[in-house]
């Protein structure tokens, strides 16, 4: 049977990993997968993660199962960190939350969920999204449709065009909304067309599903929440994907949640009980250990405050390289304008980068960026900024 299939396609993005790997050039630079670097090119073990984890292996007594939908104690942690510990969505109960391997994971539990428990409707992209994910709601068996999000030039956010599509989205299909740090180009809405889309969404009978991989990595960790409490201002029941890879930089633990937001706490009792379906057919139950960590800083004062630092210091390094990288492209390839770079939040960007200069990149350059001209910002240093510039000018002429 197996001799018969075809090879499948790499991943969009992590077939290009592969190939830098393999790469025999001593200066290549990698601005593809989205992994945050710091100064000297390496993924961080964040010193708060660090301190947890050597109380967990000093206090942990088994290695039993987690609950299907994991430890109660995470579940408060998440939504304190979305929502706020006092804020009314909490304090009813009208929330649930399931502990997932990552917002991948989140992601495919929400698609599941949607799909079995109403089939017929279709799930709603942003053109452009995350590659990954018309593949997840695809393979859950929901029709994938887009709303537009970019201006023309491919810089901002074109919000009249956007609201105009929410608002012929039918009755009960699903909006995926980026949270903050919009994947791939880096473009928020503001807190006031966040509310005009929640009163869209609301009146609409639309559900939203929130995608929440960066919360800290644009203004803040509050500042950053400002769209999702709008909708929560509505009153609308919804779904959150937390991803806990970038800002706590547990990449390989594969720590996620999905949160579940319904009109009152019966509701959201009922519907858990459909989510821990979902959940037992896929993958039963979570990984522990990733949790326990987050769990753990989450409810230590000195832990946590540490943690607001050192995510404060990512931030920085990346928003320092958003500028210096416009300032460099500025002196190096005067009329390749990207000072809209420089505006945008989060890891990554359009940078207005063709598939011929991306190809060009690779093989002239060993620059690997992803085919439709996405950068990882985060890759930049002080160190490869000058080399990268120079390959850029070079290729775009």
């Amino acid at each position: 049977m197996f001799e018969l299939l075809q090879a499948a396609p790499p991943d969009s993005i992590l077939g290009i990993t592969d190939a830098f790997r393999k790469d025999p050039n001593p200066n290549k630079i990698n601005l593809s997968v989205g992994v945050y670097k710091d100064e000297s090119g390496q993924t961080p073990i964040l010193s708060s993660v660090k301190k947890a984890e050597e109380r967990l292996l000093a206090s942990e007594t088994n290695k039993g199962y987690l609950p299907i939908n994991g430890a109660p104690e995470y579940g408060a942690a998440v939504q304190a960190l979305l929502f706020g510990a006092d804020h009314e969505i909490v304090a009813s109960n009208r929330a649930v939350t399931a502990h997932t391997p990552g917002g991948t994971g989140a992601l495919r539990v929400a698609a599941d969920f949607f799909a079995s428990n109403f089939p017929g409707q279709c799930v709603w992209l942003s053109e452009p999204t995350w590659p990954n994910h018309p593949s997840i709601f695809k393979a859950a068996g929901i029709e994938v449709k887009t709303y537009p999000y970019l201006n023309e030039d491919k810089t901002g956010l074109d919000f009249d065009a956007m609201l105009q599509e929410v608002r012929h989205i039918p009755e009960g299909d699903m909006i995926l909304l980026h949270g903050c740090c919009h994947n791939p180009t880096g473009v928020d809405p503001t807190p006031e067309q966040w509310a005009q889309l929640a009163e869209v969404i609301e009146r609409r009978g639309i559900l939203p599903l929130v995608d929440f991989a960066y919360q800290g990595f644009g203004n803040g960790l509050t500042e950053d929440v400002q769209g999702l409490l709008e909708l929560a201002k509505a009153g609308i029941e919804m779904l959150i994907a937390t991803s806990y890879s970038k800002n706590f930089s547990l990449y390989n633990e594969r720590v996620g949640a999905l949160t579940l937001v319904a009109s009152d706490a019966d509701a959201a009792q009922t519907t858990l009980s459909r989510l821990l379906l979902a959940i037992r057919a896929n993958y039963s139950n979570p990984p522990a250990h990733g949790g326990l960590v987050v769990k753990t800083i989450l409810e230590d004062d000195a832990l946590t405050a540490e943690w607001h630092e050192e995510l404060a210091a990512m931030r920085n390094r990346i928003n320092g390289m958003r500028a210096l990288f416009v300032e460099t492209m500025a002196q190096k390839a005067p009329a390749f304008d990207c000072s809209f770079i420089a505006k945008q939040l989060g890891m990554f960007s359009l940078s207005g980068l063709t598939k011929a200069h991306v190809d060009a990149l690779r093989d002239k350059h060993a620059v690997y960026i992803v085919g439709s001209g996405r950068i990882n910002v985060a890759g930049m240093t002080h160190d490869n900024m000058e080399a990268l510039c120079n390959a850029i000018a070079d290729v775009i002429g």
